[in-house]
């Protein structure tokens, strides 16, 4: 199949390479400033045309500009008549659904939407984390399902279907899964050195790293520990103070985060419902 990549950023720069290593030609590349040095090394005979030229000469167009862009650059891409009867085009987004792609639809072409359920922050990871990921197809019909599932297999990746009105949600799961883990973790690191711990992230990782693999081992419910899951009403109230005097602007964060770890534990029948009613009274009190 003769693929076009209309941003070839950190992701598509990667699906052009995984692409073209099973098989199909890659035929143009756009983008901003940036995107000629990736394009220059990583694909070195890909020529570099602006989008609308780039649409034209693929039977796959993959849009993998920021989700904001999406929609103004396909009305762009529209406009110019760069899209045709028959042309699949697809975006690299996990939030946004087919409606995006409206103007490359009424003009032929047949929507699809793949998001890799991973994390790139290089071309270099990207290329590495690709194979062997979950990836979220969604289309108008089973034919679209088909050719993004043999998209995804050809990246190497795990592909699975993926209702369009629920990417939304399908994304912000991915966020909490991913981003805020990183966020969570920025606030650890701070905390840590603020409380004299020497190297807070090189002592930090390893209980990390142990959690997610009970994670992986027990799931959520079981892998749960601390002072939710006890119903330990004394040692929250120390840390909520500790944070009130430290960090008082995460206080709600950790009181938000305990009321969740305190519905996962009861969910799963570990935490002790007679001390349910005060904990949720001092979360309140902190709220």
């Amino acid at each position: 199949m003769n693929v076009s990549v209309v941003g070839s950023g950190r992701v598509g720069t990667a699906v052009a390479v995984l692409l073209a290593r099973a098989g199909h030609r890659i035929v143009a590349v756009s983008g901003r400033g940036p995107t000629r040095e990736r394009t220059a090394r990583f694909l070195p005979d890909v020529p570099f045309l602006d989008p609308a030229a780039v649409a034209r000469a693929g039977e796959l167009v993959l849009i993998g500009v920021p989700d904001d862009d999406i929609p103004r650059v396909v009305a762009q891409i529209a406009a110019a008549q760069g899209f045709r009867s028959g042309q699949w085009v697809a975006h690299l987004s996990g939030a946004s659904g087919l409606d995006v792609l409206s103007p490359g639809r009424a003009a032929g072409a047949r929507p699809l939407a793949l998001h890799p359920l991973q994390t790139f922050p290089d071309v270099a990871g990207a290329l590495e984390r690709l194979p062997g990921c979950a990836l979220a197809v969604t289309a108008q019909d089973d034919e679209g399902y088909s050719i993004g599932e043999r998209i995804a297999e050809d990246l190497g990746a795990r592909p699975f279907r993926l209702d369009d009105a629920m990417r939304p949600l399908y994304h912000a799961a991915a966020v909490f899964a991913s981003n805020y883990l990183i966020v969570a973790s920025g606030i650890a690191e701070d905390l840590f050195r603020r409380a004299g711990v020497p190297d807070p992230l090189r002592a930090m990782l390893p209980l990390q790293r142990a959690s997610l693999d009970n994670v992986e081992r027990l799931g959520p419910a079981g892998a749960l520990t601390g002072p939710a899951v006890r119903g330990d009403v004394g040692t929250i109230e120390r840390n909520l103070t500790a944070l009130r005097g430290s960090r008082p602007e995460v206080v709600v964060s950790y009181v938000a985060l305990c009321r969740e770890a305190v519905s996962l534990s009861a969910a799963s029948g570990r935490f002790p419902e007679e001390r349910r009613a005060a904990v949720e009274e001092l979360l309140a009190r902190w709220s």
